[in-house]
């Protein structure tokens, strides 16, 4: 009895055992030996009679009450126990359940079980897009219909496929898959109309998670891959994923995507050699799929790439239709193998359809029983290409090959009148498995403010330290102008000339470090808008966390420069030759350095291009260098502009750099009416009767202001996408 007492006590002791599943993270498992099983559901006495308690005394079938009580309290002590310690390894090793299956299923149960989150990272929900009648219309300026975009253009996608749009340049390939991804862009020219669908419900806004992969790749360019890929899934994955998991997410995209072997690249831009176009556009992808969408519209994925390239990155969207997504591209004209990854297709042309349906054989099967039959030998994508293309190589050839083209129109439309009258698109019942679709899509990760900004930060650290070309580019401008202006003003005397030159050298200073600041600003800023508004309207973060990290991220590199200059200028011109004066003088410029980019922030974005803002910085900036209180006397300016002074960022930081220059210096006297004192000269141009501080101030107010219309302008200036309207009354009629 003393031995069945000891193998009990063993028994209950070991209900659980951890074991951990992986490298990184311990999970909680139950060990399965059945002998190790321990039921706590009855009393101890009742299910072991005649054994010994932990506390070594007899349970004895007929013994007392109260004992039997205090070794059901003592079992049920040892049970809370062994619970507790469970939960804690359980809090301390990560997510996941309590209980775990046997070995062998535990790491796919665990799989299914990420896999069932329907928030960001989670698994696929299936979708099924089916569109109608959706017609775009380009209007001329007295309201008329110029042109079709696309005309009663009717399909449908589903999960697990990837179709494929084809046509010609000018088809509406592009145009139909922005509108079916609700990214056209809005215009008052515009009129669309149409019907979608989403699993049979009509679309809302926010209806269903997407991912669209734009022709332009644009990222942080001095960000390698698997920084690039872990920002944006802290950004977008749940705040309650523990650091491991999202790192395991993280590595799985990295591997399932074929950039391995390029995570430590950085993705470079035209001026830093980073990683090739294919894995860029993989890089997107990775990315966009970081939320688990459920529909993915690739915009010609296949444009700039080679053939090697342009096959992986196809390749990988087969792959991903596979996983159960809906895939749906937009392609020109693709090579042979290319086009056999592609499971349905629709071929349009000047704006309507030509063909859709299965790809492959099928194409070519339906063209054939039209008369045309595909040679041997030949790319079916290029025969279809060109059998649906205008040739415009004589009136003869323009005229056939549109004829031909409006036969292949006309007899799908046939087709699909049939094909439509067979299933007509009814107006679809509410389903409960669409409407848990739209609330849990349109249900945005908030993070908190700090945390946005924390994560923010670091990225505009990492991308402005690390932006070697730049920073040399803007240091040796800095160190080369400082040298060219102090040897034209070397070594200035305390002579009457001095005082021009002086005021000259100071008014140079301050257009040069403005104009620096401000073009690098414009140079780069619009791009990295639009990176902006892609994530933005992702619901990653919000403006405010975004601005206030560029502010602080960029301080240190951006005071570098001006130091840089006023550290060679300052002695080699021989200014006031004190320490507090240079340290003023640096701190002027540094601070006019911070205004001037805030200003060109804003140039940025009000200008819908690069091109465009760096056309409108510098003519703004002249603006404000001719009333900036040395070509022009503040007290001779004409009243309708006596405003733009007060806001001209080179007329106080010019302001500030006489008061800082002239205050305390004597100059020769050799007549008279000469001016004997600084003061004097600040007098004379109107430069004096306030502090340098007043300045600083003045520069600060317009630093905030150009903040606060940049935030205004981001905030105001988000994209807009044309909204689908249902087709008019008569039209659906007539159709």
């Amino acid at each position: 009895m003393p031995q069945q007492t000891n193998h009990h006590r063993t028994n209950c002791s070991s209900v659980l055992t951890f074991t951990p599943l992986h490298p990184q993270t311990a999970t909680p498992k139950p060990s399965h030996n059945p002998a190790a099983t321990c039921h706590h559901s009855a009393p101890l006495s009742a299910a072991f009679p005649g054994v010994r308690g932990p506390s070594g005394f007899r349970i004895a079938e007929g013994s007392s009450s109260a004992s039997a009580r205090a070794m059901e309290v003592r079992g049920l002590g040892q049970l809370l126990a062994a619970l507790a310690a469970a939960l804690f390894v359980r809090a301390i090793a990560g997510p996941g359940p309590a209980l775990l299956p046997p070995a062998e299923d535990a790491e796919g149960d665990e799989t299914d079980a990420e896999a069932g989150e329907g928030e960001g990272g989670g698994g696929v929900t299936p979708v099924t897009i089916r569109w109608a009648r959706i017609t775009c219309a380009l209007k001329n300026k007295r309201g008329e219909v110029a042109r079709f975009l696309l005309s009663n253009v009717s399909g449908e996608a589903k999960p697990g496929r990837l179709l494929a749009l084809m046509g010609p340049s000018g088809s509406g390939k592009t145009t139909l898959l922005n509108v079916l991804a609700g990214q056209l862009t809005a215009s008052p020219s515009l009129h669309l109309s149409g019907f979608l669908y989403v699993n049979g419900r009509p679309i809302s806004k926010g209806g269903y998670k997407i991912a669209f992969v734009r022709q332009e790749d644009l990222f942080f360019s001095q960000l390698t891959v698997r920084e690039t890929l872990s920002l944006a899934a802290e950004l977008q994955l749940p705040d309650t994923w523990a650091p491991e998991r999202k790192e395991r997410y993280v590595n799985d995209l990295l591997f399932r995507l074929g950039l391995v072997n390029c995570a430590n690249s950085i993705v470079g831009d035209a001026k830093v050699r980073g990683i090739s176009g294919g894995e860029k556009k993989r890089l997107s992808l990775a990315c966009e799929l970081i939320a688990s969408p459920s529909v993915i519209f690739a915009d010609e994925p296949t444009t700039g790439l080679d053939a090697f390239q342009a096959e992986k990155v196809m390749e990988t969207l087969r792959q991903l239709a596979e996983d159960g997504h809906t895939v749906i591209c937009s392609i020109h004209q693709p090579r042979g193998s290319v086009y056999g990854k592609f499971d349905d297709i629709v071929l349009l042309s000047e704006g309507e359809i030509v063909y859709m349906g299965a790809a492959k054989e099928e194409p070519l099967t339906y063209f054939a029983s039209l008369g045309y039959q595909c040679p041997d030998h030949m790319n079916p994508a290029e025969f279809l290409a060109d059998l649906i293309s205008v040739d415009y190589g004589s009136a003869e050839s323009v005229q056939s090959s549109q004829k031909r083209i409006e036969s292949f129109i006309e007899a799908f439309s046939n087709k699909a009148l049939v094909t439509e009258g067979n299933d007509p698109i009814a107006k679809p019942e509410e389903s409960e498995f669409s409407s848990k679709v739209v609330q849990k899509s349109s249900m945005k990760q908030r993070r908190g403010w700090w945390r946005q900004f924390r994560l923010l930060f670091k990225r505009a650290w990492m991308q402005a330290f690390r932006d070697g070309p730049t920073n040399k580019v803007r240091a040796r401008m800095s160190v080369a102008s400082a040298v060219i202006f102090g040897s034209v003003f070397w070594r200035m005397g305390k002579s009457q000339t001095s005082i021009q030159d002086r005021m000259g050298l100071l008014q140079v200073a301050a257009i040069n470090t403005a104009m620096a600041a401000l073009t690098k600003t414009v140079g780069v800023f619009p791009k990295e808008r639009t990176i902006v508004d892609r994530e933005r309207a992702k619901g990653s973060y919000a403006l405010g966390p975004y601005l206030s990290s560029k502010l602080l991220a960029e301080i240190p590199i951006g005071a570098t420069f001006p130091l840089i200059f006023g550290s060679i200028l300052y002695p080699m011109a021989k200014l006031h030759p004190t320490f507090s004066r240079f340290a003023k003088f640096c701190g002027i410029v540094t601070v006019e350095s911070f205004a001037a980019s805030a200003m060109g922030l804003t140039v940025g974005a009000m200008a819908p291009t690069t091109e465009a803002a760096m056309a409108l910085g510098p003519s703004l900036m002249t603006v404000f260098i001719v009333f900036g209180g040395y070509y022009v006397n503040p007290d001779n300016t004409p009243v309708i502009f006596r405003w733009i002074p007060r806001i001209s960022l080179i007329r106080w930081a010019f302001q500030g750099l006489c008061i800082n220059e002239f205050k305390g210096l004597q100059f020769e006297q050799q007549h008279s009416y000469d001016i004997q004192t600084g003061e004097q000269a600040l007098e004379r141009f109107s430069l004096g009767g306030i502090r340098i501080a007043d300045t600083l101030v003045a520069q600060g107010r317009i630093l905030m202001f150009w903040y606060w219309s940049t935030y205004l302008l981001l905030k105001k200036n988000r994209p807009k996408y044309q909204t689908l309207l249902p087709p008019l009354e008569e039209d659906q009629n007539s159709k």
